[in-house]
């Protein structure tokens, strides 16, 4: 009897604790053609639905913690009617794998978007997508910790570029990463909004406005992204203790760099080349820019509105028409610990063999100024009088103007492969 009753016992144990272990997720094929709402109305929690090669109608709301994944050739193709989000999600712990995202409304008011992360959608995962034809991409819109990876995202070109939407955009999203996704075709390629602890990294960008936008976006980092051709590569404003480190912007019709009111940031290793202004500095301050490539621009760096107390050193500014354009009467030495700048229009002589200059480098002279504030007076610049006063603050050092100066200018540029031939391959 005793025996019968510790069996009876052990049973009891066993089936309460069968009841309260999870019910293991399936997999479920959902063909095409087929209804995806009422697919994920039937999924419980953790199923992963198998969309087959074929359209499926949206809007669609995902409400529960599910994996939507497609076949490799992202032939499942969920397909908007040109109004709302095409794939809202509001659950957490959801991923989207392989699909084609398409056709979704055109309100920018309403925030329109291929896929919708709201904020209940934490940790989702957006992954190796084609997001097609949307107004913005995938809009991350205070979901905390999301990860968009691997994706097409492709804007609608038919709009103007001020009616389009963001190939990314993200509000108060701390966590979210954003890395490896060929992105164009937008107004920006990635747009961040009062958010923090980012990472935006591996990115590639073509046929948008800017490539990177920030605003009010602190201790984040920017890195290793690639810019073509666009009016900005990297527009970093009203933020703090950010990380830009080895981007390439190239051929920016406006600036490689825009750093407005960027404060106590890290710029570094990164490789501007071509176009307008390689970088633009205003009212940014307490920054290290270290390191980077600024060549072949109209103008290398255009430094204004009261920029302080940032260590410029170790860059090299090669082949820019203007090296450096400040207007101004303050002396900003760029030199840090004895170590400056490369100039590629420099002829200086390193007679101790040290690889600092024997004479400092002075980007601009008193005429640089005038024309700055008078550009008519271009008209002079091949006149004697012209000659004469540049003759004499070479031989009289005194009388050149307050302004940049690099007291400990470097004789070699950087060795970084490929920068110095033009071969710096996205």
């Amino acid at each position: 009897m005793w025996r019968t009753r510790r069996l009876l016992r052990w049973l009891a144990l066993w089936a309460c604790a069968v009841a309260v272990l999870p019910a293991r997720a399936a997999t479920v094929a959902v063909p095409a053609g087929a209804d995806l709402r009422a697919a994920i109305a039937a999924a419980a929690p953790g199923d992963v639905l198998d969309l087959q090669s074929g359209d499926y109608p949206g809007p669609v709301v995902i409400d529960k913690p599910l994996t939507l994944q497609g076949p490799a050739d992202h032939s499942a193709r969920i397909v908007g009617a040109r109004q709302g989000r095409t794939l809202w999600v509001r659950a957490a712990d959801v991923t989207l794998r392989r699909l084609t995202v398409t056709r979704s409304g055109l309100s920018l008011p309403d925030m329109d978007a291929g896929v919708f992360l709201d904020k209940s959608a934490e940790r989702a995962r957006v992954l190796d997508n084609r997001v097609e034809d949307n107004l913005v991409g995938v809009y991350v819109w205070g979901a905390r910790d999301a990860l968009v990876q691997g994706n097409t995202i492709l804007g609608n070109t038919r709009l103007r570029v001020n009616e389009r939407g963001n190939g990314v955009s993200l509000w108060n999203a701390p966590g979210t990463r954003i890395i490896g996704n060929d992105i164009s075709g937008g107004r920006d390629g990635i747009f961040s909004n009062a958010s923090r602890d980012n990472v935006f990294r591996g990115n590639r960008f073509t046929q948008v406005r800017y490539a990177v936008h920030y605003m009010y976006t602190d201790s984040s980092e920017v890195s290793d992204n690639v810019s073509i051709g666009n009016e900005i590569a990297y527009a970093l404003m009203f933020s703090r203790h950010l990380t830009v480190r080895g981007n390439v912007g190239l051929d920016s019709s406006d600036q490689g760099m825009n750093l407005n009111a960027t404060q106590n940031s890290t710029i570094e290793g990164n490789v501007i080349r071509g176009g307008g202004r390689c970088a633009f500095f205003y009212n940014s301050n307490f920054n290290r820019v270290a390191g980077n490539i600024l060549r072949d621009c109209e103008v290398g760096i255009h430094y204004t509105a009261g920029s302080e107390g940032n260590v410029i050193t170790g860059n090299a500014f090669i082949g820019n028409r203007t090296q450096v354009k400040y207007v101004g009467t303050r002396v900003l030495d760029w030199s840090a610990h004895g170590r400056g700048n490369y100039w590629s229009d420099n002829s200086a002589f390193d007679l101790d063999g040290d690889g600092i200059a024997d004479t400092a480098y002075r980007p601009n002279d008193i005429i640089d100024q005038v024309v700055w504030r008078a550009p008519a007076a271009r008209l002079l610049l091949t006149s004697p009088a012209v000659t004469l006063v540049r003759w004499a603050q070479k031989q009289f050092p005194a009388l050149l103007p307050g302004g940049v100066i690099d007291s400990a200018p470097l004789m070699k540029a950087p060795d970084r492969a490929g920068v110095l031939t033009g071969e710096v391959r996205p």
